[in-house]
């Protein structure tokens, strides 16, 4: 469900009653978290969490005019999500998220390559989130983009 919104603010404004708490603590994990230089932004329908141009200028590599990604945050139809790319292109971190989100949650992780699903909205592990926004530096994801991108060329 891509929201149409164009702020952040929107976005939150327009979120179902049930699902305004849960997105706004995981927000605020991730902000409170997020690395120097990065920015949060509306991103393909949902919160978007990126480096700007202004620090990482070639943009992202499937859209150019597009701010490099880094995680983004959504209230979907059936459950909430979080995206990180870090997950997805750093195996060492997925295995650390893996192991700590089974110490910390009594039910299955629910995960796809980069979305984190959680369908049961009182077992958001909210620290847990925002540990994983801090573990990866803006110069650190540029450099594994760059890595995991000129291999792909």
């Amino acid at each position: 469900m891509q929201s149409k919104a164009t702020t952040p603010q929107q976005y939150l404004d327009e979120l179902p009653e049930g699902r305004k708490e849960p997105i706004r603590k995981l927000r605020q994990q991730i902000l409170n978290n997020m690395p120097t230089g990065m920015e949060e932004t509306m991103n393909y329908g949902m919160l978007g969490y990126v480096i700007p141009h202004s620090v990482y200028p070639d943009g992202y590599h499937c859209n150019p005019k597009q701010p490099l990604p880094f995680m983004n945050l959504a209230s979907q139809k059936n459950f909430v999500a979080v995206y990180s790319m870090t997950i997805y292109a750093k195996k060492d971190l997925l295995e650390w998220f893996t192991t700590e989100y089974a110490k910390r949650c009594k039910y299955k992780l629910d995960m796809g390559k980069s979305c984190i699903r959680f369908k049961r909205i009182d077992d958001i592990p909210y620290d847990l989130i925002g540990e994983l926004t801090a573990k990866v530096s803006t110069e650190e994801w540029i450099q594994i983009y760059e890595n995991a991108y000129k291999k792909k060329k």
